[in-house]
């Protein structure tokens, strides 16, 4: 009471010890607070700045509900009034802010919006400061009504940039003008997509240019805080550079700035340049300028101190891999294995397997290196990568003989790892016929070479074993009776172990009774897997922590559009799901289920009457088309993204069938309740297209991601693109957003090289009026001609070399294949680089098929 008492007082030092004595010890609960609320409404209209101060203070520390309740719709009003002195700006924008975060749905939106985000054109910059810190916080949960804030935080960005340190006087630190403000207003622009307006994208543009400019110019001071402050500012910049992933050239110069870090004493400086290259490693535009800093990555890897950096450089080793240097980075890191920590030894594992698969050219070289694996690392090779390996094998006849040959090699060692032993055994059991004929591994020798082994292995190897046994007696008649013995040995008859027990058995009575028709049909070969998402990338994904967001990077980029080296197409042509029986391994990732109910493909949603959600699908999110025309050349990314969700894609085409994975992220730390993506066509869309998509699991716990898989078929050729309608609860507010699912139809693209002699016949064929396209348009981009050319083989077609006799044009071909037809195309892409202008022809069969391709073509450049 004391206390409370001091708040009348119009003395300073009383009144701030009765405010501080609030703000520390006062429970909300207090029956003081209502005497406490009066007293500070009373301070809050004094209209004296320090009483202002005190009480904006005590309403920030307390934060309760209470507080928020009684006082959230004041404090807007003391922010935006014109007679509100600056630092009392400041307290108010901060305590808002405060009040916000822990009762949002209390703090009145809408009214003052305009007003708060016009402070950001404040002549103090503390106000600036505050004020950014708070908008930043409401754009990240309402976009769309701060929009507005994108380009005064430009304008006032580049403001700051371009200052010379003298100018900002209050507010420069160690030479550099106002980072911190730079480092918000950076953060706030990355709760959008880059500006449409090309004024103040043309202004970001130069902004970020400045500051890449800037970090290459030589230290004003050679105190640490000034490099701080400087690279705090950059790092910001370079995420932003990375959020827009829009601008190839600002891509790779962030990429080359990064690349200097590598080697900076600084331990700190090495982990952020990793850590950013990894995201960088996965944009399309500065893949290949990732690519060039490989040997210093590397040399990271051997003689960095800090196991964080090297699990960093681990970590971009994976990003920055595809075809063309896989075999050195796998090489690497199995080299690094030998002496990496315990703590990051499964990750690398993990790691080694993923890409000695996805860039297997040669299937040999991934028998090895997964052998050489568990060679190095047996303890923590999981269940998951040994069967992969056996899947891989089972799938493909070209590499049975040779893994049967090279495990019957690798087990002669004396001590073997029991994870090779597994390998070897399930290996020798299906395919140690095709190494038979060779007397130094004739089946005896075979048997034996894995019996000694048997004695040193756990139960369940054992077990494995054993089944492998009575493969032998069905594929080697003439050690039957040898394996016979052993299976009727007491120390496996009498097995203290149920299961081992059980086997012998089992298998004794078989060997003996059946014929061998009987025989050879039980113990026939596996068939194939059925294709599935790698059951060791779900592992990953698992250890990276429950599904968090970031997962999306390791999907990002997968560089060709065909599933490398997958044994049949790897698009289910039917929902259906395979029996049980075909998973014996058990491996975990789920096979396809049964194909979701029609009202997920319906142009026509069916209503559930139960439900609270709003039936209605919501317009298309803002930025969609946008991100849709990015996708047209790319099968991989981050589709949409706003503060609460993020959705990336990872798809796969092959002929006339598809299959898309897409993977919702939640951003935030509450569960979405609901959550219900569906997948739209329209009535003109659906007799062409037909998609399954799989349910999801309705809640989506903060921090998490969940996968949902649409398998795609062509029927026809089409015009539009089906929409994806998300809807969900969050923190009790309905949210329901529209996005348009890149499925078009130059996906279905099959390449077709040709000499220039049959190229030029195959266009005068196509000589009728109908079907040519043209269009002469005004180029977007930067006339590159690298980008120009992976963006015709991204669309799909082949990009033929030295067909035109004008060096400078492009000239593509291709198959587009429905499952009613096929339709050639061919494209000719003409530059002008004087003019800035493009003239795209293309000629197909149909003329429908010419406008539509040349329509999404048109958009790339």
């Amino acid at each position: 009471m004391e206390a409370v008492n001091l708040l009348s007082s119009n003395r300073y030092t009383e009144k701030q010890i009765g405010y501080l004595f609030i703000s520390v010890l006062v429970n909300s609960n207090s029956e003081l607070i209502r005497l406490i609320n009066n007293a500070i409404k009373n301070d809050l209209a004094s209209r004296n700045p320090t009483f202002m101060g005190l009480a904006l203070h005590c309403i920030a520390n307390v934060g309760s509900r209470e507080m928020a309740e009684a006082f959230a719709g004041e404090i807007p009003k003391i922010l935006v009034a014109g007679d509100t002195m600056d630092s009392v700006k400041q307290s108010a924008a901060l305590c808002l802010l405060r009040l916000y975060r822990t009762s949002p749905d209390l703090v009145p939106m809408g009214d003052w919006t305009s007003r708060v985000v016009h402070l950001l054109n404040d002549q103090h910059l503390g106000v600036v400061t505050a004020a950014t810190s708070l908008i930043t916080t409401l754009a990240q949960k309402n976009p769309e009504e701060f929009k507005t804030s994108v380009s005064l935080a430009v304008s006032r960005l580049s403001r700051i940039v371009t200052s010379a340190s003298t100018d900002l006087q209050d507010y420069t630190y160690y030479f550099v003008p106002a980072p911190w403000l730079s480092v918000k207003l950076l953060r706030l622009l990355q709760c959008y997509p880059p500006p449409e307006d090309p004024a103040v994208r043309g202004r970001l543009t130069e902004c970020l240019e400045t500051i890449l400019n800037k970090a290459q110019e030589p230290p004003k001071s050679k105190k640490v805080q000034h490099s701080n402050a400087k690279n705090a500012v950059l790092f910001e910049a370079i995420s932003l550079i990375i959020h827009h992933d829009s601008e190839p050239n600002l891509l790779v110069r962030a990429c080359n700035q990064l690349g200097q870090f590598l080697q900076h004493r600084e331990t700190n400086l090495r982990y952020l340049a990793l850590e950013s290259m990894c995201t960088l490693a996965s944009s399309e535009f500065s893949h290949e300028a990732v690519k060039t800093h490989i040997e210093t990555v590397i040399n990271a890897l051997k003689t960095e101190r800090d196991v964080s950096v090297r699990q960093r450089a681990v970590d971009l080793l994976y990003a920055m891999c595809d075809r063309s240097n896989a075999q050195q980075i796998v090489a690497e890191m199995l080299n690094y294995l030998e002496t990496a920590d315990y703590s990051i030894r499964e990750e690398i594992v993990l790691k080694v397997a993923i890409l000695a698969e996805k860039y297997a050219v040669d299937y040999t070289w991934y028998v090895d290196t997964i052998l050489n694996l568990i060679r190095i690392a047996g303890d923590y090779v999981s269940e998951e990568v040994w069967y992969r390996v056996i899947q891989i094998v089972i799938n493909r006849d070209d590499v049975q003989g040779y893994a049967a040959k090279t495990v019957f090699e690798a087990l002669q060692a004396p001590a073997c790892h029991e994870n090779l032993v597994k390998v070897g055994g399930y290996i020798l059991g299906e395919f140690g016929n095709l190494i038979a004929g060779d007397p130094r591994s004739s089946p005896l020798i075979q048997f034996n070479l894995l019996h000694s082994k048997f004695h040193l292995c756990s139960v369940p190897t054992r077990a494995l074993l054993l089944s492998t046994y009575i493969k032998f007696v069905n594929l080697f008649p003439e050690i039957k009776t040898t394996i016979q013995d052993v299976l009727r040995s007491d120390s496996q008859l009498k097995n203290a172990d149920v299961e081992l027990q059980q086997r012998a058995v089992e298998y004794l009575r078989l060997s003996t009774i059946a014929s061998t028709d009987i025989l050879a049909t039980v113990l026939e070969e596996m068939p194939p897997f059925p294709e599935r998402e790698s059951s060791i990338l779900a592992k990953l994904k698992k250890k990276k922590g429950p599904g968090t967001v970031t997962d999306l990077e390791e999907i990002k980029r997968e560089r060709s559009s065909d599933m490398n080296g997958s044994a049949e197409p790897a698009c289910a042509t039917d929902g259906s799901t395979p029996s049980p029986s075909a998973d014996l391994l058990g491996l975990s990732a789920a096979p396809v289920t049964n194909p979701a109910p029609p009202s997920s493909t319906n142009g026509s949603l069916l209503v559930d009457v139960f439900s609270d959600t709003a039936p209605a699908v919501a317009p298309l999110a803002p930025g969609s088309d946008d991100n849709f025309a990015r996708f047209v050349c790319k099968n991989n990314g981050v589709l949409f993204e706003n503060q609460l969700l993020q959705i990336g894609l990872k798809s796969e085409f092959r002929q006339n069938l598809g299959r898309m994975f897409i993977f919702y992220g939640n951003k935030t730390s509450t569960q979405f309740l609901n959550f219900t993506p569906t997948v739209i066509c329209s009535d003109d869309l659906q007799p062409s297209l037909n998609l399954q998509t799989k349910p999801v699991d309705p809640t989506v716990d903060g921090g998490a991601q969940v996968q949902q898989v649409v398998n795609i078929e062509c029927v026809s050729d089409f015009m539009e693109a089906p929409v994806l309608n998300i809807q969900f609860r969050y923190g009790g507010t309905f949210q329901n957003l529209s996005v348009k699912l890149p499925i078009t139809l130059n996906k279905f693209f099959q390449p077709t090289e040709m000499s220039s002699q049959d190229f030029f016949q195959r266009w005068k064929q196509l000589s009728n009026p109908k079907q040519e396209v043209q269009n002469i348009f005004k180029a977007k981009h930067p006339m590159d001609a690298e980008i120009t050319k992976a963006k015709i083989i991204g669309f799909g077609s082949a990009l033929l070399e030295e067909v035109d006799p004008n060096p400078a044009n492009f000239v593509g071909a291709g198959i587009i294949h429905t499952k009613t037809t096929q339709i050639g195309c061919l494209l000719r892409l003409e530059p002008n680089l004087q003019a800035q202008m493009y003239r795209l022809t293309l000629r197909t069969s149909k003329e429908a098929v010419s406008q539509r391709l040349c329509e999404l073509l048109s958009e790339q450049f």
